[in-house]
Parts: structure tokens; sequence; C-alpha cells
């Protein structure tokens, strides 16, 4: 997926047919690798016009051009058409077709500008020192040629070159590599930020997901359990006591429709992410809400202290905990009194919920995917969740929450 880009951050358009190594990151990304056609042409028609008018400069000095010399400036162009996907090879190629070009003799001029693009492109792509090795043979070939080798070779009648020429040569080859380094630490430095950027958002992207899939399971759990609850009672008193059915019909119609409304809630965040929910999240306020519920599931519910008005991300943490813990009450354990205790000492929460067991079934306890959800709330808050049974045989969750209330805030 593209990422948007603001001024100054990452690559700029221009870059994106880069080096094979980074066209295949591309590929992976489904970007695919761009020939370079615009760019390869301009650099070929400068280069052979550029010669042009050296040859008119250099008339009596060099060779003139002839087709032999033009075919080699158009191939030394040409191939870098390639630069990206074959680095190496169109360096080396530029080289030999440079080294060719000035060992018969020909005028000097723009050619080089081929061999400086080529080992740009090979340094940028990674290929550093196969870059350097061969920017060191043109060096060392181009010195050989005008040293050594110019007494057989065209124009006849040639002297060396002073040795000021090979100081800038060996200037203009350092300069370009530097350059060329450059580049590929910056390019390097971007890739690092893309691929931190988009592991930050898959990041985001799986606590996003979990989140929801919290909210759904609490939410099911609790009223599944307690419209199953309530099934239960309807279906064996639907002979013997019809008012007492009713009602517990009545309860399931209920609970159902919090329960969907709940579940549409969680769902809107998915279609519009970003937007202000509809209703106000659900938070501590709401226990006398999850008491009466308890009490239609035949569950005695009592609650000690009073809750502290907390942040609301916070506030619907702890609430999903108590829901959670007495969710677990109602299906896991024998017992149909729970305590829920507030505290609040020393800027934490402390939640108990207590049950006097014994514990029924495979599962009591709530050691699956709720017992998971508490504590993955808990964690989000730099908090802890203790679950376990007690010594009388009862159940105990005990949730430390180091939380910061709105009145701490203010």
């Amino acid at each position: 997926m593209d990422e948007q880009r603001g001024p100054g951050v990452g690559p700029p358009r221009w870059w994106r047919h880069g080096p094979p190594g980074w066209g295949r990151r591309a590929a992976e990304r489904g970007e695919g690798t761009r020939w370079p056609w615009p760019s390869t042409v301009l650099f070929t028609a400068f280069v052979l016009v550029g010669s042009g008018f050296a040859d008119h400069a250099q008339t009596g000095e060099r060779v003139a051009l002839d087709p032999q010399a033009r075919v080699l400036l158009l191939l030394s162009g040409a191939v870098l058409l390639w630069r990206w996907r074959h680095p190496v090879a169109v360096l080396w190629g530029t080289v030999a077709a440079v080294l060719l070009y000035l060992g018969a003799g020909y005028p000097y001029g723009p050619v080089l500008l081929t061999v400086a693009v080529a080992g740009f492109a090979a340094v940028v792509s990674g290929r550093r020192y196969a870059a350097w090795a061969a920017m060191g043979t043109l060096w060392a070939g181009h010195l050989l040629t005008v040293h050594v080798l110019y007494r057989w070779l065209p124009p006849s009648g040639d002297d060396a070159a002073p040795w000021t020429e090979e100081i800038v040569v060996a200037t203009w080859v350092v300069a370009l590599l530097a350059v060329s380094e450059l580049a590929r630490v910056r390019r390097e430095q971007w890739a690092r930020e893309r691929a931190e950027r988009a592991r930050t958002e898959r990041r985001r992207a799986d606590e996003e997901r979990l989140r929801i899939a919290r909210e759904l399971h609490d939410v099911l759990a609790h009223s599944i359990s307690v419209i199953n609850v309530q099934a239960g009672v309807g279906l064996a008193l639907l002979d013997s006591d019809p008012e007492q059915a009713r009602s517990a019909l009545t309860t399931i119609k209920a609970k159902s429709k919090e329960a969907l409304g709940e579940v549409r809630q969680v769902l809107d965040t998915l279609r519009a992410p970003g937007a202000a929910p509809r209703t106000p999240a659900p938070g501590l306020d709401r226990l006398p809400e999850l008491v009466e519920q308890a009490a239609s599931a035949g569950l005695t519910v009592t609650v000690e202290g009073e809750p502290p008005r907390l942040a609301p991300g916070a506030d619907l943490a702890a609430f999903r905990i108590v829901q959670e813990a007495l969710t677990n009450v109602v299906r896991h354990s024998g017992s149909r009194e729970a305590r829920v205790r507030i505290e609040r000492r020393d800027g934490r929460l402390r939640l108990l919920v207590d049950d006097d067991g014994p514990a029924t079934g495979a599962d009591a306890g709530g050691t699956g995917n709720g017992l998971a959800g508490m504590r993955e709330r808990a964690a989000a808050l730099g908090g802890t969740i203790e679950a376990g049974t007690r010594p009388d045989g009862g159940f105990r969750v005990l949730a430390d929450l180091p939380i910061d209330t709105e009145e701490d805030d203010r």
C-alpha cells in the first residue's frame, strides 16, 4: 500500500524506479519496477550532442568523431536503461566503452557522464565494492593510456598528459563516489523509516483488532450467559408458571436488544474508524445495571465502595473486568451470591470480585478467553489481574490498576 508522504518525508517520486534490490521490495508491495526511459534518452542525447561540440572544439588535437565513435557513445548511453536492474554489468560496460573511446583518441567530452550515472546507480543499489573497483579501473586505465600507451595510440605525435589532469580525474572519481555513498545512506535511512512506519501501522491494526475482539467477547459472553439462564427458567416454568416464564422471556428480549446495541456500536467503529462513538462507552457508573442483570440470572451481587471518576478508557476497562468476572460466576460457579469490592488507595484502583463456590464444569474460574481478555485490559493500563481459588473453596478475581482519575488530572 502506498503511503501518503509529506514534504521532506521519504524519497522523492523520481527515485521510485530505483535499483533492483529496491525493485524487488517494491514488487512485493505491488508497485513494480519502472524502466528509466526518459532519463536514459536524456543522458544519451546529451552525450551525443555534447561530444559533437567537443569534436569541433578539439579539431586537430584529437581524432575526429567517426561512425565507430558514435556507436560507442550511443551504446554507453543506451545501456543505462538497465542500470537499476543490472547495475554492476552496466557500470563495467560503460567503463569499457569509455576506455575504448579514449584509447582510440576521440575527443574528451561528456562521455564520462555515462560512467558517473552508472557508478551512482551501482553504489545506491548496494554494489559499492564493485563500483569502487570499476571506478578505480577507469582511473588506472586512463592513467595507463595517457602516460604509457599514448606513444602507440592515436592521435600520432600526442604527448603525455600533465599530472595535474590526473589529479582532476582522481578528484572527480572520489567526489562521485562520495555523493553516491551519501545518496545510498539516505536511501537506506528512508527504507528503515518506511519499514518502521509499516511495522507501527501493523502493530496498531493488531492492537485495534484485539481491542474489538475483547469488546465483542465481553458483550456477547455476558449477554448470552444471562439469556441462557433465563431461557432455562422459561422452559422449566412454561407449563407450571406461565407468568414467570413470560418474565424470563421479557428479560431475554431486553438483554438481546441491549447486546445488539453494544455489538452495533463496536461494529460502527470498524465502518468509520476515528469517528466519535454514537453512545458513551460503559463505565463503573453502570454497576447497578450489572447487579440487576445478574439478579435476573439468579445471582445476588453485593457492591462495596464507591467507584471513582475515571478517564473513559480506564472506566471501560474496569467495567468490563467486573462484567466478565460476574459472567464467570454465573457460568462456572455453584454459588448464587457474589461480592464486588471497590478500593482506591495511593492512586491505584483495586477491584475484587468474590464468590463462595463451589466451581462447576471443566472451565471453572473462567480460564479461557475471558480471563485472557481481562489480563490484556489490565496490562494495557499497566495493571495486573490475579484470579484463582480461595482456600475456603470460593473464587476471587483481583484487579490492580494504576489509574489516574479525572479528579487527579485537574
